[in-house]
């Protein structure tokens, strides 16, 4: 009842786990992407109207397509995060995170008891198999072990405070968000200003350097550059990868119609 997380196996043995964002429900666009081979899938509820049950039906899709799925909360403390975890999120991407004590929050509030603070209610999670088929014991190590979890740097303050945050030993992935970052290095409409593409860059070049894992998002040919360099957690959007296709198949078909 208990799968592994794949994906976090993947990245603890430096090999790319390549991801696409989802900001709309579509429990049969997760199918689809994980039959079109994407290893994980971001159920982003930051930026995106799902609730706790639109997730957990995004969920039952990705444990019967085969694909890991992570959720992006509201907010870094939002609320609805236990109960996001609790429908059978396999790991959170904790957003604006800026501190080494952000990042230790955010830990804690991911992992049960010894390592986090938490709550339980196995009896009521579906994560648990509703305590039928899964002891509290193996579920709790399970947890702890499996759930990855991501912090975003997508503030210069915490790009000042990078070296603090990367020794916090039990965060997963360091996830560069070079959108948000470029807002607060006052560029938002100019995502591509050389500052921006600057700070993104010693970020990325800050994890890897201290062994860790780092994540970033961009089209296809980005990611590509991205991989080329060590980077390991890569996502692009479902609108990125239509625009894409959609320019392709356009072309062709307009091209052998003359």
């Amino acid at each position: 009842m208990l799968r592994p997380n794949t994906m976090k196996a993947k990245l603890k043995a430096g090999q790319p786990a390549i991801g696409v964002s989802l900001t709309f429900p579509s429990p049969h666009l997760v199918e689809i992407l994980a039959y079109c081979g994407f290893d994980w899938v971001l159920i982003d509820c930051e930026h995106g109207p799902m609730d706790p049950q639109i997730v957990e039906h995004m969920v039952m899709a990705s444990e019967l397509a085969g694909i890991i799925p992570i959720v992006r909360p509201p907010s870094s403390w939002s609320d609805e995060l236990p109960r996001l975890l609790d429908r059978g999120a396999m790991g959170v991407q904790m957003p604006h995170i800026r501190t080494a004590d952000d990042a230790k929050r955010a830990v804690e509030a991911v992992k049960y008891p010894p390592l986090g603070v938490r709550g339980m209610g196995a009896s009521s999670l579906r994560s648990a198999a509703f305590e039928m088929r899964v002891a509290r014991n193996e579920y709790v190590d399970w947890v702890n072990s499996e759930t990855l979890v991501c912090v975003q740097i997508e503030d210069a303050e915490a790009v000042r405070n990078l070296d603090g945050i990367l020794k916090v030993e039990e965060v997963d992935v360091f996830f560069v968000g070079p959108t948000d970052l470029s807002g607060s290095l006052g560029h938002l409409k100019e995502p591509n200003h050389p500052e921006v593409r600057q700070a993104v860059q010693h970020a990325l070049t800050t994890i890897m350097a201290a062994g860790r894992t780092a994540g970033c998002v961009g089209t296809p040919e980005v990611m590509a550059q991205y991989a080329a360099q060590g980077v390991r957690y890569l996502y692009t959007h479902v609108p990125t990868l239509l625009r894409g296709a959609s320019a392709e198949a356009l072309d062709k078909v307009r091209k052998a119609a003359g």
